[in-house]
């Protein structure tokens, strides 16, 4: 097509679109080509505006490597992957869910650990925390036999594969149900974390004069054949940002209550002074079991990072 006006542009990307083979990709593309050329006819975007827009997405690209993802980074803290979540779980997003985001630290081969085990795997300090959690369906049945990986952020505010101080697979591991559907676990508990400002999602909150820091919690992971897979993340309900996280993804579903025990005796004898403990209930959706691609492959080396945080 010969272009005449600035409306024939989009009509020849559409046209183009159309020969594609596949229908799903005809459906997405076109729908992303049509929203991409109102968005720009909308804010009459400038060629200066769309050269650095264009810079911006370069500097996605170079600031990601196979420790960090500036892609998952970025788009957690403008709400896309918390909606994109919200969109495909909890029936469609009609309901509750107890889905959330999978973050940029998840890593495969977790260590299988017994239950009721420690995840901590070297010195780290904290105060204890027992976790017991339970999966059941739908319909309220225990599901036997799932694969839980866990994993969390030290007190320090950083995952083990972005820190070198840490062993390898400290604060993580991989537990299985029991019949009841249920598993247990004892760890430090988590701090709230600041996200690293140092690429394009820095400079996407000093722009809007936000924060980097997300509120406290636990990752999960669960699989079980004939189930979708679960992701969640469970935020301690009283850390100071637990209403405005920097990646959008707490709901109300998801705050648990880590209960701290000031005179009770804990689980396990070596345990003096306080102690805290968490009991939650997930509810798997039946649907295809399936892996997601680890965000980064990597274990960061050298010194620990430093993560200013942001006013």
């Amino acid at each position: 097509m010969i272009i005449e006006t600035e409306k024939d542009v989009t009509k020849a990307v559409l046209a183009e679109l159309a020969r594609a083979p596949n229908p799903r990709f005809r459906e997405v593309m076109s729908a992303f080509v049509r929203h991409l050329h109102d968005f720009a006819r909308e804010v009459k975007l400038t060629e200066e505006e769309f050269r650095e827009a264009m810079n911006y997405v370069v500097k996605i690209g170079q600031a990601s490597n196979e420790t960090h993802n500036e892609a998952v980074l970025i788009s957690g803290s403008l709400g896309f992957s918390q909606l994109i979540v919200m969109l495909n779980n909890g029936d469609n997003g009609q309901v509750e869910t107890d889905a959330s985001l999978l973050g940029p630290f998840w890593r495969m081969h977790s260590p299988l650990t017994e239950n009721g085990a420690s995840i901590v795997r070297s010195p780290t300090p904290g105060e204890a925390m027992f976790v017991n959690a339970q999966f059941i369906d739908t319909k309220g049945q225990p599901i036997a036999g799932a694969e839980v990986d866990i994993w969390h952020s030290s007190t320090e505010g950083f995952y083990e594969n972005q820190d070198p101080v840490q062993a390898d697979m400290n604060l993580r591991g991989k537990f299985v149900t029991d019949q009841d559907g249920r598993i247990a676990f004892r760890s430090i508990k988590p701090a709230g974390y600041p996200i690293p400002i140092d690429g394009p999602t820095g400079d996407l909150l000093r722009a809007q004069g936000r924060h980097n820091m997300r509120p406290a919690h636990l990752h999960f992971l669960v699989t079980k054949d004939g189930f979708k897979t679960l992701i969640s993340q469970i935020y301690v309900q009283d850390d100071k940002f637990i209403d405005s996280d920097v990646q959008f993804g707490v709901t109300r579903r998801l705050i648990g209550n880590y209960v701290r025990h000031e005179n009770e005796p804990a689980p396990a004898p070596d345990v003096k002074g306080p102690w805290y403990s968490l009991d939650y209930t997930f509810t798997m959706e039946r649907g295809t079991t399936k892996l997601p691609r680890p965000p980064i492959t990597g274990k960061a080396k050298g010194e620990r990072p430093k993560i200013p945080h942001l006013a």
